[in-house]
């Protein structure tokens, strides 16, 4: 007889996006008002012609694209996110400060696997990203909960007055995943403090930094000479450049930390995929004009539902950046109720709350049953209109 499943594997929800999905089985959409779907904040269009175009000439003439690479990635790749970070956010980085990795989800369950095991802790502000929770569960590692305010900002004083003997790493993500908020470069200064004055790491997970309303860098955490005994940042390639399929993104850490690293990916994936490097280097090379022009309409779809939650009575919007807003319901249900009746009476597909915090019955605050999360990012402003009509007509 087959034995029974890891235990904090079945304790672990399914993922979330895959549960929603499910949501839409027997349900019809009639072709005058087709499923405007806001639940996944990945680029659903492929990568821009040009770079298909290097790609297919990458898998026909480059030979070693087909074969395993170095465990930590391409070394011109590693190369050339130094020396672009290091213009950005005006500190230095050195490639061997810097690996690469299967997506950034990867990236993430590498770093904590290297920080913390069984009994450890990871404190995560709330609303949290759903993988990250999943992760820290599947691996018997506590989650610690630190509540937000109003505004979605976490407190380091807070913080500081939770964090116990066992936590191992605080974790930040800006622009936010579900919130869409962006933590100024002082908040962000302030966590690293706290986390260098209890010896434990801070990972900043900077996924959807390409579109971050802010001109320059978000934050000077580079600019410290010792920044690499305290700072893990994780970021994709794959929201900059649609290569979501190919499953790349970067770690940039101490070259100690990294050596551990090596450890999990080489039993993991044993190196990042080929082809998705090379067409990650190509972009760095070859996309920042076209890179720049779409952060001009992520900010501008962010602009058109910031005003169109000013109109849309009852509902309030708590958050807005990158791919995100993250709103306050109006109706008389919890927010997975009103995301499923969303699907059948208007033909949208949001995430509820409850799917990036604790719930009331498992100790939360019970805000989470009042919030949505909607990815706007596959919306253009026509659809974002769309939209707001639906949420304006939904009656429940």
């Amino acid at each position: 007889m087959i034995k029974p499943v890891n235990a904090h594997i079945s304790a672990t929800p399914p993922p979330p996006v895959m549960e929603a999905r499910r949501w839409l089985e027997g349900v019809e959409f009639p072709a005058d008002r087709p499923l405007i779907n806001v639940s996944q904040a990945a680029p659903v269009d492929p990568p821009p012609e040009p770079m298909r175009r290097a790609m297919a000439e990458i898998v026909l003439n480059d030979a070693q694209a087909h074969l395993y690479g170095p465990v930590l990635g391409l070394p011109e790749l590693r190369a050339q996110l130094a020396r672009d970070w290091s213009a950005a956010y005006g500190g230095t980085l050195d490639p061997a400060q810097v690996a690469i990795t299967s997506g950034c989800n990867q990236a993430f369950t590498s770093a904590v696997a290297t920080l913390a095991g069984p009994g450890d802790a990871v404190m995560l502000p709330v609303p949290w990203y759903f993988n990250h929770r999943m992760w820290l569960q599947m691996s018997g590692v506590e989650t610690l909960p630190l509540p937000t305010g109003d505004d979605l900002l976490p407190d380091p004083d807070r913080a500081a007055a939770l964090l116990h003997e066992r936590v191992r790493a605080i974790v930040l993500v800006s622009p936010n995943n579900p919130g869409g908020v962006e933590y100024p470069a002082a908040l962000v200064a302030a966590f690293r403090d706290l986390a260098r004055s209890r010896g434990i790491a801070l990972i900043v997970d900077e996924t959807y930094r390409d579109f971050d309303s802010r001109e320059g860098a978000p934050h000077d955490l580079f600019t410290d000479p010792d920044w690499d005994d305290t700072l893990i940042q994780l970021y994709s390639f794959s929201k900059a450049y649609r290569l979501t399929g190919h499953r790349v993104g970067a770690m940039v850490a101490s070259p100690a930390r990294l050596a551990q690293v090596e450890k999990f990916l080489d039993a993991d994936t044993i190196c990042p995929n080929q082809l998705a490097q090379r067409a990650a280097l190509w972009g760095m090379r070859n996309l920042s004009g076209w890179l720049a022009e779409q952060r001009r309409e992520i900010l501008a779809r962010r602009a058109a539902m910031t005003q169109g939650f000013q109109s849309l009575a009852d509902w309030r919007l708590l958050g807005c950046g990158a791919y995100f807003a993250y709103v306050a319901h109006p109706f008389d249900l919890d927010a997975e109720a009103v995301a499923r009746q969303a699907v059948r009476e208007a033909g949208v597909l949001m995430l509820p709350g409850t799917m990036f915090a604790p719930t009331r019955s498992r100790g939360g605050d019970g805000r989470a049953e009042a919030q949505i999360r909607i990815a706007f990012a596959n919306v253009d402003r026509a659809g974002i209109a769309a939209l707001f009509a639906r949420l304006t007509a939904l009656s429940l």
